[in-house]
This record gives structure tokens, sequence and C-alpha cells, in this order.
């Protein structure tokens, strides 16, 4: 590494003169200058400054899934990286408790001088949200409609081209439809887990049946809850029930990729396989974790607001509780849950099989 031949000065390299010159309460501009603005202000940047840090990131991981190959060594950095994001999004979740140290009535000292700034109009949230998988066709019918109302024609055009490229969820997908090992020689990885599901599930029809201590209403009732389960198994397993069910939203990756995604998880004791399982805990968190910062914002907005309307022009509350239940990205993969079998059931692997995910070394 080569030496640096200027000094560097602290306060020079972090840019300090002007970034600690960059809070500029509104506030002051009408009267008495409202104390809590300075941390609302604060907090707020330092969200900017760490959505940036994330998007830096995102966009190495991109990079990876944008070939048509991802190596190991490549796919071990992804962990690595996805790992700092999950870190920084439970810092992010941590912000929101500084600034509930400002009650209702000090926000509302400042508020409607803030109008109409919203969190709305944050570009790098958008791009994050955009970028991992949110486009505006999975939004909720608000969030369709506006958008892209509170931005300017510049922000507006730059999103509008990136919803058309493609976002994580797509690159991963195409990457677990090509994995090997669905198919391998004669080994057909769905026909092995139908056998050991159709066993499963004949089992416990037959504990249903078989149980005195329900009466015949509770039965019929668990009965039929078993249906529908295997009904779910049967969509999983046959390619177009299961493009029936996906388009009614009930699925987003396409069949193959969700197989594959079962398979690792099944089998995640595998070599080969545990790489790909750490990527899936790590995605499945990553939306974890967006999904309780949204949460803790609305419990915040209600905090403060109660059921006034946002300074963006939402609903406020209402508005926040709604996209915390439905702009999911990787919810798929919260319901493999649903398809696992226990350890102690998992159907033998063919030895060649077996063989081709581990590691063998001999003289």
């Amino acid at each position: 590494m080569k030496k640096n031949i200027e000094p560097c000065y602290y306060g020079d390299y972090l840019k300090l003169a002007s970034f600690l010159d960059a809070q500029k309460p509104v506030s002051g501009q009408y009267g008495a200058e409202a104390h809590d603005e300075t941390l609302f202000i604060i907090v707020h940047q330092a969200y900017e400054l760490w959505f940036k840090q994330i998007l830096h990131e995102l966009s190495s991981v991109m990079k990876v899934f944008s070939q048509d190959e991802v190596k190991d060594q490549h796919l071990t950095t992804v962990v690595h990286r996805l790992k700092r994001v999950i870190k920084i999004q439970a810092l992010l979740n941590q912000q929101i408790d500084v600034m509930e140290t400002m009650t209702p009535q000090d926000f509302l000292s400042f508020r409607n001088f803030l109008v109409p700034a919203s969190g709305f109009q944050s570009i790098q949230f958008k791009v994050l949200e955009i970028s991992l998988g949110l486009k505006s066709k999975f939004r909720i019918d608000f969030d369709k409609a506006s958008f892209y109302n509170r931005l300017t024609d510049e922000h507006r055009e730059f999103l509008e081209n990136l919803e058309q490229e493609e976002s994580l969820f797509e690159r991963v997908e195409s990457w677990l439809e090509r994995m090997p090992f669905l198919e391998f020689g004669e080994f057909k990885f769905w026909q092995l887990y139908k056998d050991a599901t159709d066993s499963m599930l004949d089992q416990e029809r037959s504990i249903i049946e078989q149980n005195d201590m329900l009466n015949d209403e509770e039965k019929v009732q668990q009965l039929k809850e078993h249906t529908n389960t295997r009904a779910n198994f049967d969509a999983l397993l046959d390619a177009d029930k299961f493009e029936q069910v996906r388009e009614a939203g009930r699925f987003r990756l396409s069949h193959r990729a969700t197989l594959s995604a079962l398979f690792i998880n099944m089998y995640r004791d595998e070599p080969v396989f545990n790489l790909p399982f750490q990527l899936i805990t790590c995605l499945t968190e990553v939306d974890e974790m967006l999904t309780l910062w949204r949460y803790k914002h609305m419990m915040m907005v209600q905090r403060m607001l109660g059921s006034k309307i946002g300074t963006g022009g939402s609903s406020g509350h209402d508005y926040l509780r709604r996209t915390t239940e439905s702009n999911r990205i990787f919810q798929d993969f919260f319901n493999l849950a649903t398809f696992l079998l226990p350890k102690g059931a998992l159907p033998e692997l063919p030895k060649e099989v077996e063989r081709a995910l581990g590691y063998h070394f001999s003289n």
C-alpha cells in the first residue's frame, strides 16, 4: 500500500465545517426556535447517511447477482455485507427510541413549519425499496397513486427508470431457478418431497380420525383444516396449480425458485447449501428489520400525531399501518416454514446427490 503524501486532518477528512453547519431549524425563521427541531433534523440526517451506506452495500450485492455465475467466494462476501446491512437496520430502529424522547407537544411546536416536506420525499429510501424489489405494482393502492406525486421531475424520472431495472428480488429469483440439484440424474427433488409429505399428511389425518378426545364437530373442523393443508402442499408441487395461486398473490417467487429455496432450507447442513441458506436467512432478516422499522415508525407517528394527517398528505398512522402489513418483499422466504419437514423426517438423499452436495477429498 502506498503512503499518503499530504497529511490527513480529521476535520477536513470528514468535512465537519460544512457537515456540522447543515442543521438549520425552520422554526427560528418565524419566532423563537423550537429546541427539539435540532434533534428532529439530526435523526433524519443520520437516517439518510445510513441509507447511503445500505445502498452502497446493496449495490455490490446486486452486482454479484447480475452475473451468470455466482461463485462461492462472492457469496461469502454477499452474506457478510448483508449482515452489515442488518446491523445498520437494527441501529435505525434504535434511533426511533431517541426520537421518542421528544414529546408530542414538542413536535407540534415546529411541525406545521415543515409542510409539505415528508419522509415520502426521501429518494434514498425509495431507491432502497425499489432496488430490493418493492416496485409500484406490489404497493398498496395509496402508494401506487401517490408514490411519485411529491417529487421533482428529475427525481420522478430517475425512480421511474430504476423501476425498469432488475431488483435484487428478481436477480435472486433467477439465481435460485438456476440451482442445478432439483434434478440430478434420475433424482427429482419434488418426487422425493411429495412421497415424504404424503406419508406425513396421511399420518396426521389418521391421528385426527382416531383421536377420541375430539367430539364430532371438532373432528370435522380439524379434518377440514387438514384438507386445506394438503391443498397447499398439492399447489406447491403442481406447476399449474402453483401458477394459479401465484397469480392470486399467495406466492411471488416462481415455481422452480420456490422449490429450490425449499430444498436449500431443508438440507441446509449439506456443505454446498450452507452459504445459500445464509443468504436466504439474511434476506429474510432484511425484510423483517424493514417491517419492524415501519412498525416502530407507525407507533411513533400515532404517539406524536394521533389521527392527524401526515405532513406529506397521507392518512398518517393509518397509512403507515397498511404499509407495515402489505409492503413486504421476501415474504415467500418466511412462508417456506409452512412446507418444512422436521429434520428427523427428512428423506435420505441418494448417494450420488449427497456426494455432489458435499466436499470430498482423496489421495
